[in-house]
Protein backbone atom coordinates (compact mmCIF):
# COMPACT_ATOMS: atom_id res chain seq x y z
CA UNK A 1 0.00 0.00 0.00
CA UNK A 2 1.62 3.46 -1.16
CA UNK A 3 1.98 6.02 1.67
CA UNK A 4 -0.56 8.97 1.32
CA UNK A 5 1.46 11.78 -0.24
CA UNK A 6 0.38 15.29 -1.52
CA UNK A 7 1.50 18.73 -2.19
CA UNK A 8 1.98 21.19 0.39
CA UNK A 9 2.59 24.49 -0.71
CA UNK A 10 4.67 26.80 1.57
CA UNK A 11 2.50 29.29 1.84
CA UNK A 12 -0.41 26.91 3.10
CA UNK A 13 2.28 26.34 6.08
CA UNK A 14 0.64 28.53 9.27
CA UNK A 15 3.15 30.09 11.28
CA UNK A 16 0.91 31.72 13.66
CA UNK A 17 -1.68 30.85 15.48
CA UNK A 18 -5.17 32.03 14.39
CA UNK A 19 -6.68 34.54 17.46
CA UNK A 20 -8.82 34.27 19.14
CA UNK A 21 -8.19 30.27 19.02
CA UNK A 22 -11.86 29.14 18.21
CA UNK A 23 -11.97 31.82 15.16
CA UNK A 24 -9.98 28.80 13.03
CA UNK A 25 -11.49 27.55 9.98
CA UNK A 26 -13.35 23.88 10.61
CA UNK A 27 -13.89 21.76 7.36
CA UNK A 28 -16.66 19.92 8.53
CA UNK A 29 -16.88 16.38 7.03
CA UNK A 30 -19.02 14.73 10.02
CA UNK A 31 -21.59 13.06 7.54
CA UNK A 32 -19.48 10.56 4.88
CA UNK A 33 -22.12 10.90 2.65
CA UNK A 34 -22.97 14.52 2.89
CA UNK A 35 -21.38 17.64 1.46
CA UNK A 36 -18.34 19.31 3.50
CA UNK A 37 -19.64 22.57 5.02
CA UNK A 38 -16.99 25.41 5.37
CA UNK A 39 -17.15 26.88 9.20
CA UNK A 40 -15.02 27.65 12.30
CA UNK A 41 -14.19 25.81 15.08
CA UNK A 42 -16.20 28.49 17.55
CA UNK A 43 -19.24 26.60 15.29
CA UNK A 44 -18.77 22.43 17.01
CA UNK A 45 -21.13 23.07 19.52
CA UNK A 46 -23.81 23.46 16.61
CA UNK A 47 -22.46 19.64 15.59
CA UNK A 48 -23.09 18.48 19.00
CA UNK A 49 -25.94 16.86 21.09
CA UNK A 50 -26.70 14.60 24.13
CA UNK A 51 -25.16 11.48 24.10
CA UNK A 52 -21.79 12.82 22.48
CA UNK A 53 -18.76 12.33 24.04
CA UNK A 54 -15.18 15.00 23.62
CA UNK A 55 -12.04 13.13 24.33
CA UNK A 56 -9.07 15.19 24.66
CA UNK A 57 -5.47 14.84 25.34
CA UNK A 58 -4.32 17.10 28.28
CA UNK A 59 -0.58 16.54 28.31
CA UNK A 60 1.71 19.66 28.40
CA UNK A 61 4.74 20.49 26.21
CA UNK A 62 7.66 20.48 28.15
CA UNK A 63 10.71 22.56 27.33
CA UNK A 64 12.70 19.72 26.32
CA UNK A 65 15.17 21.75 23.89
CA UNK A 66 18.18 22.33 25.62
CA UNK A 67 20.16 25.09 23.83
CA UNK A 68 24.21 24.00 25.69
CA UNK A 69 27.65 24.02 25.21
CA UNK A 70 30.49 22.21 26.22
CA UNK A 71 33.16 23.45 28.23
CA UNK A 72 35.60 24.29 25.46
CA UNK A 73 32.43 26.94 24.05
CA UNK A 74 31.10 24.81 21.05
CA UNK A 75 27.50 25.13 20.95
CA UNK A 76 25.47 21.54 21.29
CA UNK A 77 21.83 20.45 21.66
CA UNK A 78 19.84 18.20 23.63
CA UNK A 79 15.92 17.67 22.78
CA UNK A 80 14.83 15.28 25.60
CA UNK A 81 12.56 12.53 24.02
CA UNK A 82 11.58 10.45 26.98
CA UNK A 83 13.34 9.30 30.60
CA UNK A 84 14.18 6.15 30.65
CA UNK A 85 12.79 3.19 32.60
CA UNK A 86 9.90 1.17 32.57
CA UNK A 87 6.27 2.77 32.70
CA UNK A 88 3.81 2.21 36.30
CA UNK A 89 1.11 0.11 35.82
CA UNK A 90 -1.79 2.12 36.88
CA UNK A 91 -0.62 5.34 37.44
CA UNK A 92 0.16 8.67 35.76
CA UNK A 93 3.27 7.79 33.49
CA UNK A 94 6.61 10.38 34.47
CA UNK A 95 7.30 12.85 32.49
CA UNK A 96 9.25 15.26 34.92
CA UNK A 97 12.15 13.72 36.07
CA UNK A 98 12.07 14.07 39.35
CA UNK A 99 15.47 12.29 40.35
CA UNK A 100 18.51 13.67 40.56
CA UNK A 101 20.16 12.10 37.86
CA UNK A 102 17.80 10.42 36.33
CA UNK A 103 18.57 9.27 32.41
CA UNK A 104 16.68 10.48 29.05
CA UNK A 105 16.32 9.09 25.65
CA UNK A 106 17.54 12.05 23.74
CA UNK A 107 18.83 13.33 20.20
CA UNK A 108 22.06 14.90 20.81
CA UNK A 109 23.67 17.20 18.35
CA UNK A 110 26.38 17.30 16.97
CA UNK A 111 26.59 13.71 17.74
CA UNK A 112 29.99 12.76 16.76
CA UNK A 113 31.49 15.20 18.45
CA UNK A 114 30.06 14.41 21.55
CA UNK A 115 31.57 11.52 22.82
CA UNK A 116 30.10 9.60 26.38
CA UNK A 117 30.79 11.19 29.31
CA UNK A 118 30.98 14.76 27.69
CA UNK A 119 29.53 17.42 30.33
CA UNK A 120 27.66 19.74 28.59
CA UNK A 121 26.55 23.54 30.49
CA UNK A 122 24.24 26.15 30.46
CA UNK A 123 25.69 29.45 31.48
CA UNK A 124 28.21 27.76 32.79
CA UNK A 125 26.37 25.20 34.86
CA UNK A 126 26.46 21.79 34.25
CA UNK A 127 23.17 20.21 33.04
CA UNK A 128 23.76 17.09 31.38
CA UNK A 129 26.11 14.67 30.44
CA UNK A 130 26.23 12.39 27.29
CA UNK A 131 25.34 8.70 27.49
CA UNK A 132 26.11 5.94 25.27
CA UNK A 133 24.69 5.81 21.85
CA UNK A 134 21.31 3.94 21.37
CA UNK A 135 18.85 3.11 18.31
CA UNK A 136 17.30 5.32 15.71
CA UNK A 137 20.45 7.97 16.37
CA UNK A 138 19.34 8.38 19.76
CA UNK A 139 21.31 9.06 22.89
CA UNK A 140 21.15 8.18 26.76
CA UNK A 141 21.88 11.30 28.18
CA UNK A 142 21.98 12.12 32.52
CA UNK A 143 20.13 15.00 34.01
CA UNK A 144 22.84 16.92 36.58
CA UNK A 145 20.42 18.30 38.81
CA UNK A 146 22.59 19.80 41.76
CA UNK A 147 19.82 18.94 43.50
CA UNK A 148 17.79 21.51 42.08
CA UNK A 149 14.22 19.45 40.84
CA UNK A 150 14.10 18.60 37.71
CA UNK A 151 11.13 20.17 36.34
CA UNK A 152 12.30 23.60 37.55
CA UNK A 153 16.06 22.89 35.70
CA UNK A 154 14.44 22.67 32.49
CA UNK A 155 11.76 25.37 32.88
CA UNK A 156 15.12 27.52 33.21
CA UNK A 157 17.44 26.20 30.97
CA UNK A 158 14.93 24.61 28.46
CA UNK A 159 12.58 25.91 25.29
CA UNK A 160 9.68 24.32 24.05
CA UNK A 161 10.61 22.07 21.00
CA UNK A 162 8.52 23.89 17.99
CA UNK A 163 8.36 22.22 14.72
CA UNK A 164 10.80 22.81 12.21
CA UNK A 165 9.26 24.40 9.77
CA UNK A 166 7.87 27.00 12.20
CA UNK A 167 10.33 30.18 11.68
CA UNK A 168 9.79 32.34 15.03
CA UNK A 169 7.94 31.36 18.39
CA UNK A 170 4.84 32.75 19.17
CA UNK A 171 5.13 35.92 21.31
CA UNK A 172 3.44 33.91 24.02
CA UNK A 173 4.60 30.13 24.93
CA UNK A 174 1.18 29.37 26.40
CA UNK A 175 -0.33 29.30 22.49
CA UNK A 176 1.54 26.31 22.36
CA UNK A 177 -0.29 24.59 24.71
CA UNK A 178 -3.82 23.49 25.22
CA UNK A 179 -5.96 25.30 27.75
CA UNK A 180 -6.63 21.98 29.01
CA UNK A 181 -2.62 21.22 29.31
CA UNK A 182 -2.09 19.88 32.70
CA UNK A 183 1.60 17.65 33.09
CA UNK A 184 4.59 18.90 31.10
CA UNK A 185 5.38 15.49 29.24
CA UNK A 186 5.42 16.28 25.41
CA UNK A 187 7.46 16.96 22.55
CA UNK A 188 4.82 18.60 20.76
CA UNK A 189 1.45 20.13 21.44
CA UNK A 190 -1.53 17.89 20.48
CA UNK A 191 -2.09 20.58 18.13
CA UNK A 192 -5.92 19.91 17.15
CA UNK A 193 -6.48 20.88 20.86
CA UNK A 194 -5.17 24.32 20.65
CA UNK A 195 -8.32 25.53 18.91
CA UNK A 196 -10.38 25.23 22.74
CA UNK A 197 -11.23 27.94 24.91
CA UNK A 198 -12.84 27.52 28.07
CA UNK A 199 -15.85 29.21 26.53
CA UNK A 200 -15.84 26.98 23.58
CA UNK A 201 -16.26 24.15 26.09
CA UNK A 202 -19.10 25.40 27.80
CA UNK A 203 -20.89 25.88 24.89
CA UNK A 204 -19.78 22.01 24.03
CA UNK A 205 -21.18 20.86 27.59
CA UNK A 206 -24.30 23.06 27.24
CA UNK A 207 -25.43 21.32 24.26
CA UNK A 208 -25.00 18.33 26.05
CA UNK A 209 -21.78 17.13 25.03
CA UNK A 210 -19.98 15.34 27.54
CA UNK A 211 -16.01 15.89 28.18
CA UNK A 212 -13.10 13.14 28.89
CA UNK A 213 -9.82 12.96 28.81
CA UNK A 214 -6.53 10.72 28.19
CA UNK A 215 -2.84 11.54 28.28
CA UNK A 216 -0.55 10.51 25.87
CA UNK A 217 2.85 11.90 25.87
CA UNK A 218 3.57 13.26 22.22
CA UNK A 219 6.92 12.16 21.22
CA UNK A 220 9.29 10.76 17.69
CA UNK A 221 5.95 8.22 16.96
CA UNK A 222 4.19 11.43 16.34
CA UNK A 223 6.22 13.41 14.81
CA UNK A 224 8.39 11.11 12.58
CA UNK A 225 7.72 10.85 9.10
CA UNK A 226 6.84 7.68 6.92
CA UNK A 227 10.27 6.50 5.04
CA UNK A 228 9.39 3.31 3.60
CA UNK A 229 7.79 2.84 0.47
CA UNK A 230 4.78 0.76 1.92
CA UNK A 231 2.61 1.64 4.32
CA UNK A 232 3.01 -1.65 6.43
CA UNK A 233 6.82 -1.44 6.47
CA UNK A 234 6.72 1.55 8.95
CA UNK A 235 7.65 1.19 12.73
CA UNK A 236 5.92 3.06 14.97
CA UNK A 237 8.20 4.62 17.81
CA UNK A 238 6.78 3.66 21.72
CA UNK A 239 4.69 6.83 23.70
CA UNK A 240 3.17 6.43 26.98
CA UNK A 241 -0.23 6.93 27.88
CA UNK A 242 -3.06 6.47 30.10
CA UNK A 243 -6.54 6.13 29.82
CA UNK A 244 -8.60 6.55 32.98
CA UNK A 245 -10.82 3.97 34.03
CA UNK A 246 -13.99 6.89 34.34
CA UNK A 247 -13.07 7.97 30.58
CA UNK A 248 -13.39 4.21 29.21
CA UNK A 249 -16.78 3.98 31.06
CA UNK A 250 -17.58 7.73 29.30
CA UNK A 251 -16.65 6.15 25.81
CA UNK A 252 -18.87 2.99 26.43
CA UNK A 253 -21.52 4.87 27.30
CA UNK A 254 -21.55 7.30 24.88
CA UNK A 255 -23.70 8.04 21.27
CA UNK A 256 -20.87 9.11 19.50
CA UNK A 257 -17.15 9.63 20.62
CA UNK A 258 -15.38 12.51 19.38
CA UNK A 259 -11.89 12.78 19.87
CA UNK A 260 -9.64 15.61 19.23
CA UNK A 261 -6.78 14.72 17.60
CA UNK A 262 -5.10 11.91 16.71
CA UNK A 263 -2.79 11.23 19.72
CA UNK A 264 -5.93 11.34 21.33
CA UNK A 265 -7.31 8.25 19.16
CA UNK A 266 -4.21 6.15 19.51
CA UNK A 267 -4.30 6.59 23.46
CA UNK A 268 -8.19 5.28 23.44
CA UNK A 269 -7.81 2.39 20.47
CA UNK A 270 -4.25 1.38 22.74
CA UNK A 271 -6.64 0.78 25.34
CA UNK A 272 -9.01 -0.61 23.61
CA UNK A 273 -7.14 -3.06 21.69
CA UNK A 274 -5.49 -3.95 24.46
CA UNK A 275 -7.10 -4.03 27.78
CA UNK A 276 -4.37 -2.13 29.70
CA UNK A 277 -5.35 1.82 30.27
CA UNK A 278 -1.66 2.71 30.81
CA UNK A 279 1.73 1.51 29.42
CA UNK A 280 3.94 2.26 26.52
CA UNK A 281 1.99 2.08 22.76
CA UNK A 282 3.55 1.32 19.68
CA UNK A 283 0.13 0.89 17.81
CA UNK A 284 0.25 1.92 13.98
CA UNK A 285 -3.18 2.80 12.79
CA UNK A 286 -3.65 2.14 9.02
CA UNK A 287 -4.86 0.56 6.40
CA UNK A 288 -8.45 -1.40 7.03
CA UNK A 289 -7.54 -0.87 10.99
CA UNK A 290 -11.51 -1.77 12.46
CA UNK A 291 -11.56 1.05 15.07
CA UNK A 292 -13.22 0.07 18.85
CA UNK A 293 -13.81 2.93 20.51
CA UNK A 294 -13.58 6.87 17.92
CA UNK A 295 -16.65 7.60 15.41
CA UNK A 296 -15.43 11.32 14.74
CA UNK A 297 -12.21 12.74 14.17
CA UNK A 298 -11.41 16.38 15.00
CA UNK A 299 -8.07 16.87 13.66
CA UNK A 300 -5.45 19.38 12.20
CA UNK A 301 -4.59 19.18 8.69
CA UNK A 302 -0.86 16.81 8.45
CA UNK A 303 1.94 16.63 6.56
CA UNK A 304 2.57 14.77 3.67
CA UNK A 305 3.77 10.97 3.88
CA UNK A 306 3.39 11.21 7.50
CA UNK A 307 1.71 8.48 9.87
CA UNK A 308 -0.57 10.92 10.64
CA UNK A 309 -2.17 11.15 7.41
CA UNK A 310 -1.63 7.35 6.92
CA UNK A 311 -4.01 7.08 10.37
CA UNK A 312 -6.21 9.66 8.78
CA UNK A 313 -6.82 7.37 5.59
CA UNK A 314 -7.65 4.65 7.92
CA UNK A 315 -10.17 6.55 9.38
CA UNK A 316 -12.44 8.15 6.55
CA UNK A 317 -10.71 6.62 3.43
CA UNK A 318 -9.64 7.63 0.36
CA UNK A 319 -11.87 10.78 0.84
CA UNK A 320 -9.28 12.64 2.78
CA UNK A 321 -7.72 14.09 -0.50
CA UNK A 322 -10.74 15.40 -1.66
CA UNK A 323 -11.17 17.32 1.85
CA UNK A 324 -7.16 18.28 1.35
CA UNK A 325 -7.65 19.43 -1.89
CA UNK A 326 -10.63 21.43 -0.94
CA UNK A 327 -9.28 22.62 1.49
CA UNK A 328 -6.01 24.48 0.03
CA UNK A 329 -8.06 25.50 -2.73
CA UNK A 330 -9.75 27.61 -0.36
CA UNK A 331 -7.16 28.57 1.59
CA UNK A 332 -7.02 26.91 4.59
CA UNK A 333 -4.09 26.63 6.95
CA UNK A 334 -1.92 23.65 7.12
CA UNK A 335 0.46 21.80 10.21
CA UNK A 336 0.28 23.03 13.91
CA UNK A 337 -1.29 26.07 13.83
CA UNK A 338 -3.12 26.00 11.18
CA UNK A 339 -7.09 25.50 10.87
CA UNK A 340 -8.75 22.40 11.19
CA UNK A 341 -11.24 19.07 9.96
CA UNK A 342 -13.47 17.24 11.31
CA UNK A 343 -14.77 13.56 9.94
CA UNK A 344 -16.84 10.89 10.18
CA UNK A 345 -15.68 7.86 10.04
CA UNK A 346 -16.54 5.52 6.97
Amino acid sequence: MDVPDYVLPPEAIAQEPTEPRDAARLLDAIDPGGATLHRRVRDLPERLGPGDLLVVNTTRVLPARLLLHKATGGAAEVLLVSPSGPVPTGVPPAGNAAAEGETWTAMVRPGRRLPPGTRLLHDGRTVVEVGEHLDDGLRQVRLLNDGVPADQLLASVGVLPLPPYIEAAPADPERYQTVYARRPASLAAPTAGLHFTEGLLARCAARGAGLATVDLEVGLATFSPVRAERVEDHVMHRERYRVPEETMAACDAARRVIAVGTTTVRALESAAATGALSGETALYIHGRYRFGVVDVLLTNFHQPRSSLLVLLEAFCGPRWRALYAEALAVGYRFLSFGDAMVVGRT
